[in-house]
C-alpha cells in the first residue's frame, strides 16, 4: 500500500471478505487527501464499496446466490447499491470484464474508489486492493491510480502463490 500511495498520491486500503460486509484491514493515507470513513477495523456492506464488488466478482455463482439469496439481503445506502440480486450480478459480470470495480460516491459523496482483488493459489480472492480519491481528478491521473491498482493487486496475488513480485 506505501507503493500505490507513492505512486498515485491517493489514499489505499486492503480489506478481506466477512460475510457480506468487507473488513478494512489495513488503510494507508496520502497526505492532505480527505479523510475516510474507512479505517482499520470498519465493515461496509460489500456491494456498496469497490473493495467489496471486486472480492464479490471472484467468487462462483453459487456463493454470490448463497450470501444475497434475495433483495432483501442487499444494502441500500443515500439511493445507492444494487436493488436486485440480478442487478448485482450485472455489476460483477462488468467487474470481471472490466479487471476493476469502481464506486462513484456510494460510501462518501465526492469521493470515487477503484479496486482489485489480489487472488489465492486456488485462484479466489484472498483481499482487495483499493484506492479512494476525489472524484473530481482528471481522467488520465484516474488511470493512473487504475493501473498502479492493478499493479498493486498482481503484486500481492504473486506474493501469495509465493512467487516474487
Amino acid at each position: 500500500l506505501d507503493q500505490l500511495v507513492e505512486a498515485t498520491n491517493q489514499n489505499a486500503h486492503l480489506a478481506v471478505l466477512h460475510g457480506r460486509d468487507v473488513f478494512y484491514v489495513i488503510e494507508q493515507r496520502a497526505p492532505g487527501k480527505p479523510l475516510l470513513v474507512t479505517d482499520v477495523g470498519v465493515r461496509l456492506p460489500a456491494t456498496l464499496t469497490a473493495t467489496g464488488l471486486a472480492l464479490l466478482a471472484g467468487l462462483p455463482s453459487e456463493q454470490i446466490s448463497a450470501l444475497f439469496p434475495s433483495r432483501d439481503a442487499l444494502v441500500q445506502r443515500d439511493g445507492h447499491g444494487p436493488t436486485s440480486v440480478t442487478q448485482l450480478r450485472r455489476m460483477l459480470v462488468d467487474v470481471r470484464r472490466d479487471g476493476i470495480a469502481r464506486e462513484n460516491g456510494s460510501v462518501t459523496a465526492g469521493l470515487k474508489s477503484v479496486a482489485c482483488a489480489a487472488t489465492d493459489h486456488n485462484g479466489l480472492p484472498a483481499a482487495a486492493i483499493a484506492s479512494t480519491y476525489a472524484e473530481s481528478l482528471d481522467a488520465a491521473e484516474e488511470a493512473t491510480v487504475v493501473r498502479a491498482v492493478q499493479e498493486a493487486a498482481a503484486r500481492l496475488t504473486a506474493r501469495l502463490a509465493g512467487r516474487r513480485a
